[in-house]
């Protein structure tokens, strides 16, 4: 159930606002304007870049803020304002970096905000379609790893891309308690495991938190809606938490559970505020 009181919504973009085809389909574009005339705040919160999230919103898409990059950065979309920024400083970056070489993993280094959709990449030479289908879609702002990491700097994050081995996954992640590591579910071919390194202060959770003090909306009037692994730390976070019918078995069984992407289960959930 939804609180009888709601004063700012945070939902996910891809398999949860967005359709398999990559759109807000007509009812979720309307249920997203009438919640500006109910003063209701409209976050989005995605994984993707501030690039990568232009090419499915539109300049005047229906939202006040857009959390992106898993939480790296925020937006006031409406004047196109970075509002929060995060980075890896070049002691993390390096020592991040050997030891995913030690793990034989595939990844990326992104640059810092607001240029990372650049990244420069470090291949093991094992088969990894998905790794290559990544590089392949930016191919123009992808290089090899050709200088050694200590010249590179800060950066805004890393993501390798493994089997969908949770076993795996829980090894390497174990190795790094010194930073955030935010497990996802591959958007290309949604059986990959991304594992995004970032500082300690990144999630959409903690993005989701800093916007409501930013704003001064207390937490109990909160509302998000999401469909995998990287949105766990905000559903944990709102008061109000729901999943798509589409997002794994274990977050179903966790989260109360709304219509499929595909279906304007967003919509579905703003219905329920007030019941």
């Amino acid at each position: 159930m939804a609180k009888s009181t709601t004063d700012i919504v945070f939902t996910d973009l891809d398999g949860t606002l967005l359709n398999s085809q990559s759109e807000c389909s007509s009812k979720d574009y309307e249920t997203l304007v009438s919640l500006k005339s109910k003063n209701i705040i409209r976050v989005a919160a995605t994984g993707r870049s501030l690039y990568s999230a232009h090419k499915v919103l539109s300049p005047e898409f229906p939202i006040d803020y857009l959390i992106f990059s898993s939480g790296a950065g925020i937006m006031d979309w409406q004047h196109k304002k970075i509002l929060l920024s995060r980075k890896l400083i070049s002691e993390q970056v390096i020592s991040i970096s050997n030891t995913l070489k030690e793990n034989n993993v595939d990844f990326m280094l992104h640059y810092p905000i607001p240029e990372n959709h650049h990244f420069v990449y470090y291949s093991t030479g094992k088969e990894n379609a998905d790794f290559e289908r990544r590089i392949e879609i930016y191919k123009a702002f992808a290089e090899p790893m050709f200088l050694s990491v200590e010249t590179f700097g800060a950066a805004c994050q890393f993501i390798a891309i493994i089997p969908n081995d949770v076993d795996l996954y829980n090894r390497i992640a174990q190795q790094f308690p010194d930073v955030k590591v935010i497990r996802a579910t591959s958007p290309l071919d949604h059986k990959s495991i991304w594992i995004e390194i970032f500082p300690t202060t990144v999630s959409k959770g903690l993005a989701a938190k800093w916007l409501c003090e930013y704003l001064q909306i207390g937490s109990l009037t909160s509302l998000s809606l999401g469909n995998d692994y990287n949105d766990i730390d905000m559903l944990n976070f709102t008061a109000s938490s729901f999943v798509v019918e589409n997002a794994p078995e274990d977050l179903k069984n966790k989260y109360p559970v709304c219509g499929h992407h595909n279906k304007s289960g967003f919509s579905e959930v703003i219905g329920k505020i007030g019941e």
